[in-house]
């Protein structure tokens, strides 16, 4: 029998999704308002607060909860972050020569993914 941190039912994954959309959506909003341009090495930095600002609200909406499938959530949600952000920024979803932006998008993914690792 597993650890009930690791046991994740449907309604958990839903409750995931349901605030990886809402954080995702604020978090891209903010992104493309306040902060729509390249920072070169510094997107790196970006990248982590993104991370962490879509992971937490996952975490605390699954009762901390960690697994494989809130893992792949986390990171939908810093996919749909960076396509609003792009989408207020560019007028695109996924713009084509936004280099540090797909930094960000990387970095954050992974951040978010190792934040409900277990």
């Amino acid at each position: 029998r597993k650890l009930p941190q690791f046991e994740i039912s449907p309604a958990y994954i839903l409750r995931g999704l349901a605030a990886a959309v809402a954080a995702g959506a604020a978090v891209g909003f903010l992104w493309g308002t306040i902060l729509p341009g390249a920072f070169g090495f510094f997107t790196i930095f970006i990248g982590i607060g993104l991370g962490y600002a879509i992971a937490e609200p996952v975490s605390w909406a699954t009762d901390r909860k960690a697994g494989t499938a809130l893992q792949v959530v986390a990171a939908a949600g810093v996919v749909l972050a960076y396509a609003v952000r792009s989408f207020i920024a560019y007028d695109t979803v996924f713009p084509t020569g936004d280099l540090f932006g797909y930094v960000a998008l990387i970095v954050g993914a992974v951040v978010a993914a190792n934040r409900l690792r277990y």
